[in-house]
């Protein structure tokens, strides 16, 4: 993730430096809930609201990256080169995939379009959660 720099004029308040902090080289993918629940104890008066402009900021100057693959809550990647994902059905939880997969759209797909990226999802369920109903169900 790239940290602040002074020439961005982007005040460098403790809360946002504590977001920045709690960000830098998380893989948890986490959504501002997750994040207001990890700097709130250091932050007691910091809202909820304080942290949603501070993520919409990181996100405008391109220090983070929003991921909508959880249609009831947006997740945040600190991660902005490209990469996939995959994501428990179950638990929710999201894995990085730093693999570079070779995709051809046929051109009259991209007849009118000049591409710039890919995002590719995988879905199943994680080892813990298969495990966890193989336990529930005696199998």
């Amino acid at each position: 993730m790239k940290r602040l720099e002074k020439n961005m004029k982007l005040k460098q308040t403790p809360q946002r430096l504590a977001i920045i902090n709690f960000l830098e080289n998380n893989k948890n993918h986490p959504t501002v809930e997750d994040i207001y629940r990890a700097i709130i104890e250091q932050f007691p008066t910091i809202s909820l609201a304080t942290v949603y402009k501070n993520i919409e900021t990181l996100k405008n100057l391109g220090m983070i990256r929003e991921i909508t693959i959880d249609p009831e809550k947006k997740h945040f990647d600190p991660n902005t080169l490209t990469h996939h994902h995959l994501i428990c059905t179950e638990c929710k939880r999201i894995v990085d995939i730093n693999i570079d997969f070779e995709i051809k759209l046929p051109d009259n797909f991209i007849s009118d379009f000049e591409i710039t990226g890919n995002h590719i999802e995988f879905y199943g369920i994680c080892s813990l959660c298969k495990n966890s109903k193989v336990v529930k169900n005696g199998i």
